[in-house]
């Protein structure tokens, strides 16, 4: 897989919680994704409201309407909750594209030269992650697989927890850097 152009920005637009650490909220790990083609945004989920994701958009320049791709890594509402605040976007999850009621098949490339999806499944069987290839290292954003740096250990939500075990260990593998579902990117020790 070539590797992304040096332009290419990767940024956490809303850091993710859990409500072990929030006194009983949740709220997934956004991830702005802009390279040259298109603006990419992953798991718009639950937040206390949708000016919180507006007012961070706000801030990187964008409005909702230019969003091209809203990629979900898997189908919980904590993950998914905030789709249609991204009407003119493409979605991308597990089973494909959709762009309003038509639905297409992946195709490898789809995203551009260095991002590429790969299934990490066990948090739930339709749980996917994007790896992003840069010029300094690869970055692979993966919902769920892991909530924060390690943890759980054990997922109390896994559909699968030996699936998901396989999942981050493949990740981790293949990783430079982590970004959970909900928490800071971090990373991996080689």
């Amino acid at each position: 897989m070539k590797k992304l152009p040096q332009s290419t920005r990767i940024k956490i637009l809303l850091k993710g919680y859990v409500s072990a650490d929030s006194g009983g909220r949740t709220r997934p790990t956004m991830t702005l994704i802009r390279n040259g083609k298109q603006t990419i945004l992953t798991d718009p989920g639950v937040t206390r409201n949708q000016k919180v994701i507006l007012d961070a958009l706000k801030k990187e320049g964008l409005l909702p309407e230019k969003i091209d791709v809203v990629f979900i890594t898997h189908g919980h509402t904590d993950h998914t909750r905030n789709i249609g605040f991204f009407a003119k976007a493409k979605i991308l999850d597990y089973f494909g594209w959709w762009k309003n009621d038509v639905f297409e098949d992946y195709k490898k490339g789809d995203l551009g030269a260095g991002i590429e999806i790969i299934k990490t499944p066990g948090h739930s069987y339709d749980g996917i992650s994007l790896i992003i290839k840069t010029e300094k290292s690869d970055i692979i954003i993966c919902g769920d697989v892991f909530w924060k740096k390690d943890f759980p250990k054990i997922d109390p939500f896994a559909e699968d927890q030996k699936q998901l075990n396989k999942s981050r260990g493949e990740i981790l593998k293949l990783a430079d850097y982590v970004v959970p579902g909900h928490g800071e990117m971090f990373k991996v020790k080689k």
